[in-house]
């Protein structure tokens, strides 16, 4: 080697990153492509996984489909809408459970479409909750400036805010559906055939002949 030459050695951390990513193109997923690597803390691979269909079921990309893309659902939210096992929870199925603890996880996400990578990269709210459980120590990511960003599992916010997020607009959409149902319901009687709804009406006012008694309320 020429002594002009500057060897430039990449650190672990940049080395693992580079492993996740080529973990993530075995990826199935239309939208993101997720690589994770799980390494122990003596600095040894444990395991890899990527986001895909689990075992025995359909890929997304066999069946060329997403359906929450064609739903417009918001990221992050809905999951049980997605046929995927994603990347972190894949590496910690993967891994020896004491390999795991204390080690560090390596996360590559890059968008499908651009094979850019991807904006805003962190675990969901049900990874965060297995990393934790996992016992793992830290948390390294890519940004979309290919920059390392380490987190602290522990440094995360609780998601009672997101599940607080989700009562509100359940409730909501409760509301307007029962307000829509009110609405149809009225429309109905408004369109209604008039000698049925002389019947109707004519039958709600018969009474039993109990006078009140029975407390029916007909009288």
């Amino acid at each position: 080697m020429s002594s002009d030459t500057k060897y430039i050695r990449p650190s672990k951390d940049e080395s693992f990153m580079e492993i996740a990513e080529s973990v993530s193109m075995r990826s199935t997923c239309l939208r993101r492509r997720y690589g994770a690597v799980i390494v122990s803390k003596d600095g040894r691979i444990v395991s890899t996984g990527y986001n895909g269909a689990p075992r025995h079921r359909v890929n997304c990309t066999d069946l060329n489909s997403c359906l929450r893309d064609e739903l417009k659902v918001k990221p992050g939210t809905h999951y049980e809408l997605c046929r995927s096992v994603h990347a972190e929870a894949n590496a910690i199925i993967n891994g020896n459970p004491l390999d795991i603890i204390g080690g560090t996880l390596y996360l590559s996400g890059t968008d499908a479409s651009t094979n850019k990578p991807s904006k805003y990269i962190s675990p969901c709210a049900m990874c965060q909750r297995l990393i934790l459980n996992a016992q793992i120590a830290r948390v390294v990511m890519r940004d979309e400036n290919r920059n390392l960003v380490e987190v602290n599992p522990l440094d995360w916010d609780d998601d009672s805010a997101l599940l607080e997020e989700h009562r509100r607009n359940l409730q909501a959409r409760a509301i307007n559906n029962a307000d829509e149902l009110d609405q149809s319901s009225v429309d109905a009687g408004n369109n209604a055939d008039p000698a049925q709804k002389a019947a109707t009406e004519a039958k709600s006012e018969q009474s039993c002949g109990c006078n009140g008694g029975c407390g029916c309320g007909c009288h």
